[in-house]
């Protein structure tokens, strides 16, 4: 046998294809949504993927404020963040986000499923949240993507 068959080969960014996927979160469960997104952003669905290379996709996710929270999550559970300031640390329920500003909640689904480094904010770039149906990506020509 020959011995390069056996070599591993790495993939370099030149050789890196990024496509354009449009989800539609209409009833979708918001933890397993975000799963498969963080997934795919990152890049582990392709047969080339490289852990220290961004090799995702570009996620465009519309309807947004239509995301299911499963069981009674939307009244009980609480998202805790902190201002920067003394006594700054506030607090606020998912039905809030999800009223005032559905994105957020998604975004911080995915990005809590990102790495925490120069790679991760990378990949987050690539995610693309709107609350409604319309988007400004009809140009990139995304790919509908039912999960």
């Amino acid at each position: 046998m020959d011995s390069l068959s056996y070599k591993t080969t790495s993939i370099t960014p030149e050789q890196i294809e990024h496509k354009w996927v449009l989800i539609d979160a209409t009833d979708l469960v918001l933890g397993r949504l975000a799963s498969q997104v963080a997934a795919m952003l990152r890049g582990k669905h392709k047969p080339y993927f490289t852990p220290n290379l961004d090799c995702g996709d570009h996620v465009v996710i519309v309807n947004a404020e239509r995301v299911r929270l499963t069981g009674n999550k939307i009244n009980t559970h609480t998202f805790v963040y902190h201002t920067g300031y003394p006594g700054g640390q506030r607090e606020r329920s998912a039905a809030l986000i999800l009223e005032k500003n559905p994105e957020q909640l998604l975004e911080n689904a995915i990005r809590r499923m990102l790495p925490k480094n120069k790679l991760g904010h990378q990949i987050i770039s690539k995610l693309h949240v709107y609350a409604g149906e319309a988007h400004k990506h009809e140009a990139q020509n995304p790919q509908p993507l039912a999960l």
